[in-house]
């Protein structure tokens, strides 16, 4: 086979087979049983590094296809990534190693515990890179299992509620999902996602499909106010199980408006982009409020992530290029930036064994590398310039502004309120006296932290400060989704695909063109 036949394939499919070692591993040798998993995962991250590396950021179209029959004439092993999804599949790959090394001191059960997080990692990066239907269906209902088991075995004192309102709250939404799939079979007659992408549904039946997808999507999300489920299952998973929600599992939601809702029912994501605009906004300043008043660490970084979903929803609906990319780009930052966030609670409650706020203060004068790596990430969290969280906040806002100046102005506030929460946070828990007794010996970052922790500040600074990587791969596939979407739509393709990175650049006038009468004119060319 070659390398565009079987990358897909081996990168899918390698952490079952990591997996499949660990079943015959003694359940005694935990080293050997810690150190196969951390290995399946690196490689599989070597091998995402390669695949992008490999990726013609150029077209539009799917690569890596591969195409096989498998269930009759419809359902098939049917493979490939664009622009919009090899990103998810690199992200998902970098932070499964960092779950794996923030459960190193794991003891209970913990053949199992790698065994299933080797079997997540498969089930989500195949919800990135299937390009079947009913395949992506298994990969995404697939997700469930693990985080329950996860979340119901090695969580918190009330993990067992936890994790069935997890599994409730979200697979109950997926039964539309699955209704409305077993409907655009019936008619268009495939199953094949990009024959799918061409296909044109019905006005009428675009209204009810998009509704049933929105009923699974909305709370994968989560979306205000389907958030419910999200901060008390963050609260009980631990560490790892915490990152891979926030990071990676959010995702998909995210992920499925972009493949589905936009592309395949423009129409009525045209009908309901207000709608969408309403919740977004709701959610970026209720939940912000809410986050302001939280005692556990854990929920408010929880209700923070309900926040910043709303910016990727509000950029995917406005519908252009700057909203897309930008949401893209928010979705990739908030995976790095929350997650590390969670790694960082991780750390203090491996000492302390509590999330409460009041239980801390002070830090900075015991772990100084701790309080710098928790404020880079702060940072992140707020957006500030030079981070990469105000990229994508940045692009996002930029977006609809262009469409709608009240969702954009309304969306500034929770830019304000981010800071608020975010520094109230820090401040209690770094700065202030060093007070408390049991807080005296607490000892700085180990080794194997800062291994996790350290690549994820570079990358939260160099993707602030250089997004080019990120946007360059995303914009053939945003610039034909926005086409499709403004064809349908009847909107002017020339202003939908103004390029995310155009703000940032400066065009010179061609030679002999006019010069500018005054030196307000002279200013890069709007887009």
């Amino acid at each position: 086979m070659t390398f565009e036949n079987s990358i897909l394939t081996l990168l899918t499919w390698l952490p079952v087979f990591g997996a499949a070692i660990l079943l015959f591993t003694p359940k005694t040798a935990l080293n050997a049983i810690r150190w196969i998993a951390l290995a399946t995962t690196l490689v599989v991250f070597v091998l995402s590094l390669a695949l992008w590396q490999a990726f013609d950021a150029s077209s539009a179209g799917f690569q890596f296809v591969v195409n096989m029959p498998w269930i009759g004439d419809s359902i098939g092993y049917r493979v490939g990534v664009d622009g919009i999804s090899v990103l998810f599949v690199v992200l998902t790959a970098l932070l499964m190693p960092a779950a794996v090394l923030a459960s190193w001191d794991v003891e209970t059960r913990v053949k199992e515990y790698m065994i299933v997080f080797l079997v997540l990692e498969t089930l989500m990066i195949g919800v990135f890179t299937t390009l079947d239907l009913a395949m992506f269906y298994v990969f995404f209902e697939g997700t469930l299992l693990p985080m329950f088991l996860i979340i119901g075995i090695w969580g918190g004192a009330a993990r067992i509620q936890a994790a069935y309102k997890f599994f409730f709250y979200t697979f109950i939404g997926s039964v539309l999902m699955l209704l409305a799939m077993m409907g655009m079979y019936w008619d268009a007659g495939t199953t094949d996602i990009v024959r799918l992408l061409g296909h044109d549904f019905p006005v009428g039946m675009q209204t009810w499909l998009w509704l049933a997808f929105f009923a699974s999507l909305a709370v994968k999300m989560p979306m205000w106010p389907f958030h419910r489920w999200l901060p008390e299952a963050h609260v009980q998973a631990p560490t790892a199980g915490s990152v891979i929600l926030a990071a990676i599992l959010l995702k998909l939601g995210g992920y499925g408006f972009l493949r589905f809702s936009l592309p395949m029912f423009p129409d009525a994501s045209a009908q309901f982009a207000n709608f969408v605009f309403l919740l977004s906004v709701a959610a970026i300043i209720l939940t912000s409020l809410v986050a302001l008043v939280q005692t556990d660490i854990k929920k408010l970084i929880a209700y923070s992530s309900v926040a910043h979903m709303g910016f990727v929803t509000m950029g995917i609906f406005a519908g252009n290029a700057l909203g897309i990319q930008g949401a893209m780009f928010q979705m990739i930052s908030h995976g790095i930036v929350s997650g590390a966030l969670f790694l960082c609670v991780g750390v203090i409650y491996d000492r302390m064994h509590t999330r409460e706020i009041s239980a801390y203060g002070g830090l900075v004068e015991r772990m100084p590398q701790y309080a710098f790596a928790f404020m880079v990430f702060t940072m992140a969290n707020v957006g500030l310039p030079g981070t990469s969280g105000f990229v994508g906040e940045f692009l996002t806002m930029i977006g609809v502004f262009q469409v709608n100046t009240w969702v954009a102005f309304g969306a500034a506030f929770g830019v304000i309120f981010s800071a608020g929460y975010a520094l109230w946070l820090y401040r209690r828990v770094v700065f202030g006296a060093l007070t408390k007794d049991s807080l005296k010996g607490i000892l700085d970052l180990n080794l194997r932290e800062k291994v996790v922790l350290y690549p994820l500040i570079v990358l939260t600074v160099v993707f602030g400060f250089y997004p080019a990587p990120i946007l360059d791969t995303t914009a053939a596939a945003v610039d034909n989704l926005v086409a499709q979407y403004s064809a349908a739509n009847g909107l002017d393709p020339a202003v939908a695909q103004a390029d995310a990175r155009a703000p940032l650049e400066y065009v010179a006038p061609a030679e002999g063109a006019a010069q500018p009468a005054d030196d307000h004119a002279a200013e890069p060319a709007a887009h």
